[in-house]
C-alpha cells in the first residue's frame, strides 16, 4: 500500500478518534445511566447510524460475498429480512423496552421473571461475546487489514505474526473506545464510520461495474446480468446455504433475536433520549437495511463475473475485488471505513459485556451497595479481562472450518434462539413462571448443542435439517413447554408492565406508515427475482 493510502488511512481514522472526543466530552462517565446509556440522551440519526456499523463489518463483507460469489443473490435474505425484524423491534418490543426503564435485557426478563434468570440470561451473553463473536470479528478484521497492509512483508514477520500483531491492534483501539468511553463514544464513532463505510461500500461495486462495462455504469449491470442470471434467482434450493424454507422458520427467528433481544444492539435503542427518537433510528437503519445487498451481496457477483474459477477459496472474493477494481488512492480511506466497521463491532460487544456485567452481576452479587462510580470502575475492569481473553482467542480461529459467516451463525443459535423463546413468551404471556424460563433455557441449550455438534457429525450432513430448521423446532418444542408449564403452574400473580418510564413514550406518527413500506420493499424483491 502507498505512503498515500496509508496517510489518508491514519488521517480518516484519527479525524473519528477527534470528533467521537469532541461529542462525548461532557457526558458524565462515572454516572451508570451515562456510561451504559448514554445518559438516555441518543438521537435517531446516532442510533441509526451506529445500529449499522454494528452489524456491518468483516464477517459479513468478506463471509457474505464470498457467498454470493458461490451462490449468488439468494444471500441477501440475510440483509432484507433484517429489516422486517427491525420494523418489529421498532413497533412491538422498544415500547416496552424503554416503558421498563432497563438497561439491558437481562434487566427486562429479571422485571418479567426472576432474578435467576436475569443472571443466566448474562452469563450466555457474555459466553457468546467473548467466546464466538468478538474472537471471529478480531480474527476476519485482522485477516483483511493484514492482507490490505501487507503486514507480513511490511514487517518481515511470518502470516502467524503478523496475525497476532494485527488482532492486538485492533482489540487495543477497540477496547479503548469501549471501555473507557462507554455507549456514547461507541455510537458516535460507529455513526461517523457508518458515513464513510456507505460510501466507500457503494464504491466498491460501482467501479466492479465499471470495469465489466468498460467503463459503462448502465452496460456493466446489463452485462453482468444477462451473462450471469442463475446469479440472480432469491429463491435458495434445498441444497444452498439459505434454503427458501428456511425464510419462514429460523431465518426470521435469528433476526428477531439479533435486532430485538441482543443486548450489543438493542443497547443503542435502549439509550434513545425518547421512543420517537428510538423508533426513527430503528427505522432509518431499516430502510438503509435495505440497501445491505448492494454491499454485501452484489460484489460477490461482480467477483464471479471476473474471477470465476480464479479464486481457491469463495472468502477471497471481495478482498481481491477490492485490490483489482479500487483506486489506489482511494484504498486508505476504504481501510480505515473497514478498520471502523471491525472497531464498531468488536467494541459494541465489548461495551455490552460490560454493561451486562457491572448492572446484572456485580451490583447483585458482588456489591449490592456500589455507588455507580464503582459499578462503572468494575466493569471497565472486567472489560479489559474479557478484552484480552478474546484477543487471545481469535487467531486459533484460523484453524476453524471455513466459511466463517455461517459459521457464526450456526453456533451462536446456542444460546440466541432460548434467549428470544423465554423474551417472546414473556412478552406475550403473563402467567408464565420463573421456572419455565429456566428449562425453556436449558433444554434450549442442551438440545441444540446435541443436535449440531454431536448428531450431526454422527450422522453426516447428507440429509440431516439445516439449521434453521433445527431452530424453528426447537423455538416451537420450547414455547409449547413453557406455556405448558404456566397452564399447570401459573404464576401467583400476574405480570403487570410497570406504567412509569425515564424517556417520553409518545410513539413516532409515521413509525407505522415507514414500517409497512419497508415490508413492502423486502417483499419486492423477492419478486423482482423470482
Amino acid at each position: 500500500m502507498s505512503a498515500l493510502s496509508i496517510l489518508s488511512f491514519i488521517g480518516f481514522t484519527g479525524l473519528v478518534a477527534l470528533l467521537s472526543y469532541y461529542r462525548t466530552r461532557d457526558t458524565d462517565e462515572n454516572q451508570s445511566e451515562g456510561y451504559f446509556l448514554a445518559g438516555r440522551s441518543l438521537t435517531a440519526p446516532v442510533i441509526a447510524g451506529s445500529l449499522l456499523l454494528t452489524n456491518l463489518s468483516t464477517e459479513q463483507m468478506v463471509g457474505l460475498n464470498g457467498q454470493s460469489y458461490s451462490e449468488g443473490v439468494l444471500v441477501m435474505a440475510w440483509e432484507t429480512l433484517a429489516a422486517i425484524a427491525m420494523v418489529v423491534t421498532a413497533l412491538l418490543l422498544i415500547p416496552r423496552y424503554l416503558r421498563s426503564g432497563i438497561s439491558t435485557i437481562p434487566g427486562f426478563l429479571e422485571e418479567r421473571y426472576d432474578t435467576q434468570t436475569k443472571v443466566i440470561t448474562s452469563i450466555l451473553f457474555l459466553s457468546g461475546y467473548v467466546i464466538v463473536l468478538m474472537p471471529i470479528v478480531l480474527y476476519s478484521g485482522a485477516l483483511a487489514l493484514a492482507t490490505m497492509f501487507d503486514v507480513p512483508g511490511t514487517l518481515g514477520v511470518s502470516n502467524t505474526v503478523a496475525l497476532w500483531l494485527t488482532v492486538w491492534a485492533i482489540g487495543s483501539i477497540g477496547s479503548i473506545y469501549a471501555i473507557f468511553g462507554g455507549l456514547k463514544a461507541v455510537a458516535v464513532s460507529d455513526t461517523i464510520n457508518a458515513i464513510g463505510l456507505m460510501i466507500g461500500g457503494v464504491l466498491i461495486p460501482v467501479f466492479g461495474l465499471l470495469a465489466i462495462g468498460n467503463g459503462s455504469l448502465v452496460e456493466g449491470i446489463s452485462t453482468l446480468y444477462s451473462e450471469n442470471p442463475d446469479k440472480f434467482v432469491a429463491a435458495g434450493g434445498p441444497d444452498s446455504s439459505v434454503p427458501l424454507a428456511t425464510i419462514f422458520t429460523g431465518m426470521m427467528l435469528v433476526q428477531l433475536f439479533y435486532w430485538g433481544t441482543n443486548q450489543a444492539i438493542i443497547q443503542r435503542a435502549l439509550g434513545a433520549k425518547n421512543l420517537v427518537e428510538a423508533q426513527k433510528g430503528l427505522l432509518y437503519a431499516a430502510c438503509f437495511k435495505i440497501l445491505g445487498p448492494l454491499i454485501v451481496v452484489l460484489p460477490g457477483i461482480i467477483a464471479w463475473h471476473l474471477f470465476q474459477g480464479d479464486l481457491d477459496m469463495a472468502d477471497q472474493a471481495y478482498p481481491r475485488l477490492v485490490n483489482e477494481v479500487l483506486p489506489v488512492w482511494l484504498r486508505g480511506f476504504f481501510a480505515a471505513v473497514l478498520f471502523g466497521a471491525i472497531l464498531s463491532s468488536f467494541n459494541s460487544a465489548l461495551n455490552s459485556s460490560v454493561t451486562l456485567f457491572g448492572m446484572d452481576i456485580y451490583r447483585r452479587f458482588f456489591r449490592p451497595e456500589a455507588t455507580d462510580p464503582q459499578v462503572v470502575s468494575a466493569g471497565k475492569a472486567f472489560g479489559m479481562v474479557l478484552a484480552v481473553a478474546a484477543m487471545l482467542i481469535a487467531p486459533s480461529i484460523a484453524h476453524a472450518p471455513q466459511g466463517l459467516f455461517g459459521y457464526l451463525q450456526e453456533v451462536n443459535g446456542a444460546y440466541s434462539i432460548p434467549i428470544l423463546t423465554i423474551v417472546v413468551v414473556g412478552i406475550l404471556s403473563k402467567t408464565v413462571p420463573p421456572i419455565a424460563a429456566k428449562i425453556g433455557l436449558a433444554s434450549g441449550v442442551v438440545l441444540y448443542i446435541l443436535s449440531q455438534f454431536v448428531l450431526k457429525p454422527s450422522l453426516g450432513e447428507d440429509g440431516y435439517p439445516h439449521y434453521l430448521h433445527v431452530m424453528f423446532v426447537l423455538f416451537v418444542l420450547n414455547v409449547s413447554i413453557m406455556l405448558l408449564i404456566g397452564r399447570m403452574r401459573p404464576m401467583d400473580r400476574s405480570w403487570t408492565p410497570p406504567g412509569d418510564s425515564p424517556v417520553d413514550m409518545t410513539p413516532w406518527r409515521m413509525a407505522k406508515p415507514v414500517g409497512l413500506m419497508v415490508v413492502l420493499v423486502v417483499l419486492s424483491t423477492y419478486v423482482i427475482f423470482r
